[in-house]
């Protein structure tokens, strides 16, 4: 398999199934390259049985599943960059999204954000620097130089929708650029403008509440969302002949006004409840309102309810000279920033920490916090929490002393004077101090402690730790196949039951795949529970984000194929939890995954869990056990290298 053209190969395997245009849909699971054919005649199964690669095709589940083994992902990548075919989160290893909605609304902004936080991070680190230039007399605030960096750094904050809506696109499965003539339509100076005047605004007669869209994030996610279902739908009901032009042409025409007049009123309508609500709560219980500000306020520009308020700090600033508003601001930011510093200082992570400690330092010195909370607070969650708790003390210390600002400002460090004037300076610096010591240190000590070797996800997500369990040294010969010379260490290994059940011979599964041999030697288990163990101690290779199939290495070589039931990538992961990820170390006895047995076997799926050598060929010997009942942890693959 190291010699195949991987590129040829997946060619070779579209043209023996007829072409793109016989191939209603490609997927991949563990092992096989899932297609569903629109014409099975039209595919010479026979010749693709002969491609180098190729162990062998089967016809099952009304799919024509080309078997290739390990290196299946590398197949389905090529033919991705041949075709429009491929869904590019199928079988990747990422984990499936579980937890309470929240928890997966925060997965999915992460993961939307997760592109552009470098981009992010670079502009707020030059928007902190611009300030400080200015602010300490280095830069005119009003020469050229200033307006044409100015405008470098706050580009892709203003234009934040459209960058947004490409990402947004990938994770929807849309057309970017008309999801990017949406976001453009939002941000248009026109309708900017109308969202600044004072006027009645309408659209075909029907009154029109508008907000400024520049800098929002749910809006464009929401409208992309809705465009996948309009799409979707337009697709299969408008002739081919039309279908390339009308169909963004109507998506267009449905999806901007409808945000106009849907998202808009909601969110100022909700807004402006908040606005008031907070405004009454500083004139009865000034603490209680700056709790809420200095807590909730990064919330707030998440889900785009600061607008409502933005209005009303305008306002008192221009009326009384300051405004209460902004006094718990600066609690509620660096708090998000101190516990994005902590992160830097606690985690193993070494992607985690590249982005933590620029973003760190944009929210310290600039008050921009987007790459601290998508890149890192919001992603691993808990220290989000943290800065909102450091928030919610410090905004009610400073509002209890009266603090607010003179100046409509980044609340950031370099922001501190226009916070001096109003109120008890001192209290208002006890707030802030107080929010970044309880955001620090709530997070460095009780915070997520990423594993060293794990990966920052696409998606933002963070990959769980492995085992706090130290591994065993690997011997001179490990460590030389280790190297990724592809060789095996001599020795044997104990390959283990990881569930307990009935041992079956490998001939009598069914499914002819596994029972002919040609994925490597082993056997399988009729589970007698849902928990499943690894087997060997060693690396996951491969994790399926449906949880039904994990890859692992061990320290001598020996690579095995954990296959949790027959067919189960069908459920899409329902009845699975995955425990680990890709890269993470395991020992034998580790979770890999829970399987609910009820849900699988009530779709009518086989429960038998396959444990694969899929190495066979470069090993010595690979003895399963004969058969009977097996104890989780008992030997039932003996392997001689």
């Amino acid at each position: 398999m190291a010699t195949v053209d991987y590129r040829s190969l997946a060619g070779d395997i579209l043209q023996g199934v007829g072409g793109e245009r016989n191939i209603a849909s490609a997927t991949h699971c563990a092992t096989r390259l899932r297609l569903k054919l629109r014409d099975d005649s039209k595919a010479d199964q026979a010749a693709i049985e002969k491609l180098p690669g190729v162990i062998t095709v089967m016809k099952a589940g009304g799919q024509f599943q080309v078997v290739i083994g390990n290196n299946v992902p590398t197949v389905y990548a090529e033919l991705g960059k041949i075709t429009k075919l491929t869904d590019d989160d199928a079988g990747s290893d990422e984990p499936v999204a579980h937890g309470n909605l929240f928890n997966r609304f925060i997965d999915l902004i992460a993961s939307i954000f997760s592109p552009v936080i470098w981009p992010l991070a670079a502009a707020g680190l030059l928007k902190a620097f611009l300030s400080m230039a200015t602010q300490f007399g280095w830069l005119d605030p009003a020469s050229q130089t200033n307006v044409i960096l100015a405008a470098t750094a706050d580009a892709i904050f203003y234009f934040l929708p459209v960058f947004l809506a490409v990402t947004a696109a990938k994770r929807f499965k849309t057309n970017q650029f008309t999801s990017m003539a949406i976001a453009g339509a939002l941000v248009y100076p026109s309708i900017v403008a109308l969202a600044a005047q004072a006027e009645p605004v309408n659209f075909a007669g029907i009154p029109m509440v508008m907000m400024n869209y520049t800098s929002s994030v749910l809006p464009i996610i929401v409208a992309v969302w809705l465009q996948g279902y309009a799409e979707r739908f337009l697709t299969r009901v408008l002739p081919s002949a039309i279908r390339n032009f009308t169909t963004p042409l109507l998506t267009l025409l449905v999806m901007v006004p409808l945000v106009l007049l849907t998202v808009g009123p909601v969110t100022t309508f909700a807004a402006q409840g908040l606005s008031a609500g907070i405004n009454a709560a500083f004139t009865f219980a000034p603490w209680l309102a700056g709790a809420v500000m200095g807590g909730f306020w990064q919330v707030f520009v998440l889900f785009g309810l600061h607008w409502g308020l933005v209005p009303g700090m305008l306002n008192e600033i221009s009326t009384q000279g300051y405004s209460l508003l902004m006094g718990p601001l600066l609690a509620a930011v660096l708090g998000q920033a101190a516990a994005t510093l902590a992160v830097l200082f606690r985690t193993r992570n070494k992607a985690r920490r590249t982005v933590a400690g620029p973003a760190a330092l944009s929210g310290f010195l600039a008050g921009i916090t987007e790459p601290a909370i998508y890149g890192v607070n919001l992603p691993l969650k808990k220290p989000f929490y943290f800065g909102i708790a450091g928030g919610v003390v410090g905004g009610a210390i400073a509002a209890a002393g009266g603090s607010g600002a003179t100046a409509f400002v980044f609340p950031s460090l370099l922001g501190l004077p226009a916070f001096s004037q109003v109120g008890n300076f001192g209290l208002q610096l006890l707030g802030t101090g107080s929010a970044v010591l309880i955001a620090f240190l709530l997070t460095f000590f009780f915070g997520p402690r990423e594993d060293e070797a794990a990966a920052v996800s696409d998606a933002g997500i963070p990959v769980p730790e492995a085992s706090s369990v130290a591994l065993p040294a690997a011997s001179p010969a490990t460590a030389s196949a280790a190297a990724g010379t592809g060789a095996v260490a001599p020795g044997t290994v104990d390959i283990v039951a990881p569930v307990a059940g009935s041992a079956v011979a490998l001939a009598d599964v069914q499914d002819k795949v596994f029972a002919s041999g040609a994925m490597g030697k082993g056997l399988g288990i009729i589970p007698a529970d849902g928990h499943i163990y690894s087997p060997i101690t060693g690396t996951i290779k491969a994790a399926m984000k449906t949880g039904h199939a994990f890859g692992i290495k061990s320290e001598d070589g020996v690579e095995v194929l954990v296959h949790i039931g027959i067919d189960t990538v069908q459920l899409q992961g329902r009845g699975f939890e995955a425990a680990v990820t890709r890269g993470q170390q395991v020992r034998a006895g580790d979770l890999l995954a829970v399987v609910d047995l009820d849900v699988v076997t009530e779709a009518g799926y086989d429960t038998t869990t396959l444990v694969m050598v899929t190495n066979t060929a470069q090993l010595g010997s690979v003895e399963p056990v004969a058969g009977g009942t097996l104890a989780h942890g008992d030997t039932a693959i003996t392997v001689r290298v």
